[in-house]
């Protein structure tokens, strides 16, 4: 890792997320993952269907900024608005930080990651036991915040109505990425190329930049991904939450 930058690991509740950012920035990190689990959790104790719900919910205006954006990014990708929860908390955390003039931030909620980079980043995307594996996606820096969040059927608890080894969304926010990549491997019902295909087809609407899949020995990408490269990618590596 450069000089410049710590890696912190944050963890509040549910939320384990990895904070890489220059030190006197953590404690924001810290406040900003606290104080939107708070919103969220508050959303849901008057809203409970917000925390069950698989399907869309309309976006409840009363509600904290943090539960009406995973709602609306949950309705544009078809799922429930807690299939965003992870990129949202991730996205408020980078907002903080770029806003108090952090140059350089990744927050990574379990596979659920946000950035905000001014140097060459590379994502290793951990696929488990598929056939294709130890691959990363290779970023050039942006002026923008943008995201790329990871679903799965074979790894991790997440859940998945697929069967997708990994599912992964880029997008320009953590909310729409992460409703995204759940809806993605809901739709690869098996590990077939027209499987991978088709569910790529379907999710690629408006806001999505880039889409990925690894499913068995099939690999599949549709809109404008960034180069694919070979690296080792461990388990150790992931943040798990």
């Amino acid at each position: 890792m450069d000089a410049d930058l710590a890696r912190r690991q944050i963890h509040c509740q549910e939320t384990h997320a990895t904070v890489i950012a220059a030190q006197r920035y953590m404690e924001l990190a810290e406040r900003t993952i606290a104080a939107a689990r708070a919103d969220i959790e508050a959303t849901i104790a008057t809203q409970p269907r917000f925390l069950t719900e698989l399907e869309p919910l309309p976006i409840d205006m009363a509600a904290p900024p943090v539960a009406r954006r995973m709602a609306a990014a949950a309705a544009l990708a078809g799922v429930g608005p807690m299939a965003a929860v992870a990129g949202a908390i991730a996205q408020v955390t980078v907002e903080a930080l770029v806003a108090a003039g952090c140059r350089h931030v990744i927050v990574d909620n379990g596979g659920d990651i946000v950035l905000f980079i001014d140097r060459p980043v590379m994502i290793g995307i951990f696929t488990g036991p598929a056939a294709i594996r130890d691959i990363a996606l290779r970023f050039e820096p942006r002026p923008d915040i943008f995201s790329v969040c990871t679903s799965s059927g074979t790894v991790g608890h997440s859940l998945s109505f697929g069967c997708a080894d990994a599912a992964v969304a880029v997008a320009d926010n953590g909310c729409l990425a992460d409703a995204a990549a759940t809806a993605l491997g809901n739709r690869v019902l098996d590990a077939s190329e027209t499987a991978v295909e088709r569910a790529i087809r379907a999710t690629l609407t408006e806001g999505i930049e880039g889409l990925l899949v690894v499913a068995g020995q099939h690999l599949g990408r549709g809109g404008a991904l960034p180069a694919i490269v070979r690296v080792p990618v461990t388990v150790p590596m992931i943040s798990k939450g």
